[in-house]
């Protein structure tokens, strides 16, 4: 029987970002079972709590932009709240299997679809669809649109507007993301460019690398809690089905270990020869979820 109150180790909330190869669909040929792929990696960072995650390049000398492609127009698919998608996105080759996708289940996906379901406070996710008067009106999956006044929004633009009004007619503020209490999802970044330099040019207080050759988790988890408690940004790479970050660094010309600040080794004496990478993302999140909260 377990005892004890868990606390989680910091009460404001850490802005985790994941990194992962072009190339993480490279090891299965169909597309239904690369959208199966992504859709694990999906909703791995929504369970726990991801708010970017970045594609780089990983295959100096190959043209990626197909994969590129595939995996931020699912990714982002996944994200955008159901009444929202044929809003936002045309037909395209790539959501062929996009039914398959897993839902998200997160706070902006809303399964109440009428404005009896709505509250005064709460956040919504929309798409400006009409001017009227001095604002724009704004689809947020209820039977009638909120008005939000004194705004010039292009239309077609997704918004996340916070409810203010339910008499006649549904008034909405728009807010930040950042200001939303609740996860809010992730956001999709394409980095067009190599591993190396996304580690080198974007500004993380703290960079993650995993590896099966990094130190095991347990022999430095103590080292990454000091850095976790007073850090907001946080990098967590993940290497490809065919080449670790080791082997991408290096075809960089670049030292894994002078670049980032850890290398750990997330699943200690694995049992089988390889890893998948959305296995990797599970199991690394899983453990820094536990072992430092976030």
């Amino acid at each position: 029987m377990c005892t004890g109150l868990y606390v989680g180790i910091s009460v404001e909330r850490k802005k985790i970002s994941v990194a992962i190869p072009a190339s993480v669909v490279s090891d299965v040929p169909h597309l239904r079972e690369k959208t199966q792929k992504i859709g694990i990696i999906g909703r791995a960072a929504a369970i726990f709590g991801v708010e970017e995650i970045i594609i780089y390049s990983d295959q100096p000398g190959i043209d990626q932009k197909g994969d590129i492609e595939l995996i931020s127009t699912l990714l982002n698919y996944m994200e955008t709240p159901q009444y929202l998608r044929k809003k936002l996105f045309k037909i395209k080759p790539e959501l062929r299997y996009a039914g398959i996708l897993p839902p998200l289940r997160t706070p902006h996906h809303p399964i109440g679809g009428r404005i009896r379901d709505l509250r005064i406070g709460d956040y919504r996710e929309g798409v400006v669809f009409s001017r009227s008067g001095d604002g724009v009106l704004v689809d947020i999956g209820v039977e009638k649109p909120a008005l939000i006044p004194g705004v010039r929004i292009p239309l077609g633009r997704r918004v996340t507007v916070k409810i203010v009004s339910l008499d006649k007619q549904v008034l909405a503020n728009l807010v930040n993301r950042k200001e939303i209490p609740d996860y809010w999802g992730y956001s999709v970044t394409v980095w067009d460019n190599s591993f190396g330099k996304l580690v080198l040019e974007r500004k993380f207080d703290l960079k993650v690398a995993t590896s099966k050759h990094g130190i095991p988790f347990e022999g430095c988890k103590d080292s990454i809690l000091r850095r976790w408690m007073n850090v907001k940004t946080i990098l967590i790479a993940f290497g490809s089905p065919t080449q670790g970050l080791y082997e991408i660094a290096k075809l960089e010309g670049l030292k894994l270990d002078e670049i980032v600040d850890f290398v750990v080794n997330m699943i200690p004496d694995q049992k089988t020869e390889t890893v998948r990478t959305e296995e990797a993302i599970i199991a690394s999140l899983a453990v820094f979820k536990v072992s430092l909260g976030f």
